[in-house]
Protein backbone atom coordinates (compact mmCIF):
# COMPACT_ATOMS: atom_id res chain seq x y z
CA UNK A 1 0.00 0.00 0.00
CA UNK A 2 1.37 3.36 -1.22
CA UNK A 3 1.85 5.56 1.49
CA UNK A 4 0.29 9.32 0.64
CA UNK A 5 0.91 10.97 3.85
CA UNK A 6 1.89 14.83 3.95
CA UNK A 7 2.75 17.41 6.15
CA UNK A 8 1.21 21.12 4.89
CA UNK A 9 2.56 24.71 5.54
CA UNK A 10 0.09 26.84 7.01
CA UNK A 11 0.45 30.28 6.47
CA UNK A 12 -0.72 33.50 8.59
CA UNK A 13 0.60 36.93 9.13
CA UNK A 14 1.70 38.21 12.62
CA UNK A 15 2.93 41.13 13.73
CA UNK A 16 6.15 42.27 16.11
CA UNK A 17 6.47 45.26 17.97
CA UNK A 18 8.60 48.09 17.74
CA UNK A 19 12.08 47.39 17.45
CA UNK A 20 14.94 48.79 20.14
CA UNK A 21 18.61 49.01 19.26
CA UNK A 22 21.39 47.65 21.56
CA UNK A 23 24.90 48.25 20.60
CA UNK A 24 27.47 46.08 19.47
CA UNK A 25 30.86 45.91 19.21
CA UNK A 26 33.15 46.15 16.39
CA UNK A 27 35.31 43.34 17.36
CA UNK A 28 34.96 39.48 17.74
CA UNK A 29 35.30 37.85 21.35
CA UNK A 30 37.59 35.54 21.44
CA UNK A 31 35.89 32.09 22.82
CA UNK A 32 39.36 30.87 24.36
CA UNK A 33 41.88 33.38 25.66
CA UNK A 34 40.95 37.10 27.08
CA UNK A 35 42.24 39.60 24.62
CA UNK A 36 43.21 43.66 25.64
CA UNK A 37 38.98 45.09 25.40
CA UNK A 38 38.33 47.21 22.26
CA UNK A 39 36.69 50.67 22.88
CA UNK A 40 35.14 50.42 19.39
CA UNK A 41 31.56 50.64 18.86
CA UNK A 42 29.83 49.37 15.47
CA UNK A 43 25.84 50.44 14.76
CA UNK A 44 23.52 49.11 16.94
CA UNK A 45 22.21 45.51 16.31
CA UNK A 46 18.66 45.43 16.13
CA UNK A 47 17.73 41.15 16.89
CA UNK A 48 14.31 41.64 14.95
CA UNK A 49 16.82 42.85 11.56
CA UNK A 50 19.49 41.13 12.57
CA UNK A 51 16.86 36.93 13.34
CA UNK A 52 13.74 37.78 11.14
CA UNK A 53 14.63 37.61 7.27
CA UNK A 54 10.67 37.46 6.76
CA UNK A 55 8.37 39.46 9.21
CA UNK A 56 5.60 38.95 7.17
CA UNK A 57 5.76 34.70 7.73
CA UNK A 58 7.55 34.65 11.35
CA UNK A 59 6.51 34.26 14.91
CA UNK A 60 8.14 32.87 17.85
CA UNK A 61 7.52 30.24 20.39
CA UNK A 62 8.54 28.73 23.42
CA UNK A 63 9.87 25.15 23.97
CA UNK A 64 8.44 22.80 26.60
CA UNK A 65 10.05 19.84 27.13
CA UNK A 66 13.63 17.48 26.07
CA UNK A 67 12.66 16.08 22.48
CA UNK A 68 15.13 18.22 20.92
CA UNK A 69 18.53 18.59 23.54
CA UNK A 70 20.52 16.75 21.18
CA UNK A 71 20.00 19.53 18.64
CA UNK A 72 20.76 22.25 21.00
CA UNK A 73 17.12 23.44 21.87
CA UNK A 74 16.14 23.06 25.22
CA UNK A 75 13.48 23.46 27.31
CA UNK A 76 11.81 26.88 27.83
CA UNK A 77 14.13 28.47 24.96
CA UNK A 78 12.27 30.71 22.04
CA UNK A 79 12.10 29.74 18.80
CA UNK A 80 11.78 31.60 15.59
CA UNK A 81 9.69 30.13 13.26
CA UNK A 82 9.58 30.90 9.62
CA UNK A 83 7.01 29.58 7.56
CA UNK A 84 8.56 31.19 4.05
CA UNK A 85 11.17 28.83 4.83
CA UNK A 86 10.86 25.03 2.52
CA UNK A 87 10.50 22.61 5.20
CA UNK A 88 13.38 20.28 3.31
CA UNK A 89 14.54 17.09 5.06
CA UNK A 90 16.39 17.41 8.14
CA UNK A 91 15.08 20.86 8.79
CA UNK A 92 13.75 21.07 12.17
CA UNK A 93 10.30 22.32 12.09
CA UNK A 94 7.35 23.40 14.19
CA UNK A 95 4.57 20.91 13.07
CA UNK A 96 0.69 20.48 14.22
CA UNK A 97 0.40 16.52 14.91
CA UNK A 98 -3.16 15.57 15.35
CA UNK A 99 -4.11 18.85 17.36
CA UNK A 100 -0.84 18.89 19.21
CA UNK A 101 2.33 21.20 18.57
CA UNK A 102 5.56 19.74 18.47
CA UNK A 103 9.12 20.29 17.39
CA UNK A 104 10.97 17.57 15.57
CA UNK A 105 13.47 17.32 12.20
CA UNK A 106 11.93 16.40 9.17
CA UNK A 107 13.14 13.32 7.52
CA UNK A 108 11.64 12.13 3.78
CA UNK A 109 12.19 8.29 2.54
CA UNK A 110 11.24 8.10 -1.00
CA UNK A 111 7.46 9.15 -0.14
CA UNK A 112 7.21 8.26 3.73
CA UNK A 113 7.81 11.22 6.36
CA UNK A 114 8.72 11.42 9.59
CA UNK A 115 8.96 13.50 12.68
CA UNK A 116 12.63 13.13 14.42
CA UNK A 117 13.27 13.79 18.09
CA UNK A 118 16.88 14.20 18.90
CA UNK A 119 16.83 12.61 21.67
CA UNK A 120 17.07 8.98 21.93
CA UNK A 121 14.40 8.84 24.62
CA UNK A 122 11.89 9.39 21.87
CA UNK A 123 11.31 7.16 18.70
CA UNK A 124 10.37 8.60 15.41
CA UNK A 125 7.21 9.29 14.35
CA UNK A 126 6.06 8.30 10.98
CA UNK A 127 3.30 10.40 9.30
CA UNK A 128 0.69 8.35 7.37
CA UNK A 129 -2.61 9.20 5.56
CA UNK A 130 -4.90 8.42 8.73
CA UNK A 131 -2.77 11.65 10.85
CA UNK A 132 -3.72 15.18 10.59
CA UNK A 133 -0.29 16.95 10.19
CA UNK A 134 0.68 20.61 9.31
CA UNK A 135 3.83 22.28 9.26
CA UNK A 136 3.90 25.56 11.02
CA UNK A 137 6.92 26.38 10.04
CA UNK A 138 11.10 26.09 9.72
CA UNK A 139 13.22 26.83 12.50
CA UNK A 140 15.15 29.75 12.23
CA UNK A 141 16.89 30.67 15.40
CA UNK A 142 17.14 29.54 18.86
CA UNK A 143 16.85 32.53 21.82
CA UNK A 144 17.99 31.46 25.18
CA UNK A 145 19.34 33.46 28.03
CA UNK A 146 22.16 32.25 29.96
Amino acid sequence: MKNNATCHNLFATDDFSEAFDLPQLLVHVPAGFPSPADDYMDKSLDLNAYLVSNKAASFFVRVAGDSMEGAGILNGDILLIDRSLDPAHNKIVVAILNNELTVKKIRYKGNRVFLIADNPEYQPIEITEHMECAIWGVVAAVIRKL
